[in-house]
């Protein structure tokens, strides 16, 4: 067989509409990950969560900067392991938890699943796991955050 008689694969093919039977902020999300740390060598976070198995193949990492003076969280930076469900879900989170100066610790611990895919317009039912995952790797890290304070001897 030549070169000439393959069929090539449209890779474009998964940007279509008619393909995706997501939501398009669900697409949004996937293709265009909001927060997203890819190296994090030189990154300083004031805590860490990660959750999942290498077992199953999903796996989450958050880490959070918490603004010294408010309490909120000013930065949510996350790393995944997993589908397209858990990479917009996750993304989508850590704007939800960095949006509008931030929540605070409090708010955060009690993002739920349903929030996320509420904002998110929806994923399938059997896809539901993968929003758990972004919001236990959250509440990990707050955890985290809050042992590391109570371990530092006050100045």
């Amino acid at each position: 067989m030549n070169n000439q008689s393959k069929k090539i694969p449209d890779v474009g093919a998964c940007n279509q509409q008619a393909d995706w039977l997501y939501s398009e902020v669900v697409r949004d999300h996937f293709f265009n990950p909001r927060n997203l740390l890819t190296n994090e060598a030189d990154y300083v976070a004031d805590g860490i969560g990660i959750v999942g198995s290498p077992a199953c193949g999903d796996m989450m990492v958050v880490w959070i900067k918490i603004d010294p003076i408010t309490k909120r969280i000013a930065e949510c930076k996350w790393r995944t392991f997993g589908c397209a469900s858990a990479i917009a879900s996750t993304s989508m989170m850590s704007v939800m938890a960095t949006e509008n100066g931030g929540l605070s610790l409090k708010q955060a611990k009690r993002l739920t699943p349903e929030a996320i895919l509420d904002r998110l317009g929806g994923l399938p039912d059997r896809k539901y796991h993968c929003s758990v995952l972004g919001h236990q790797a959250l509440h990990e890290a707050i955890v985290d955050y809050e042992n590391n304070q109570s371990a530092s001897p006050e100045l």
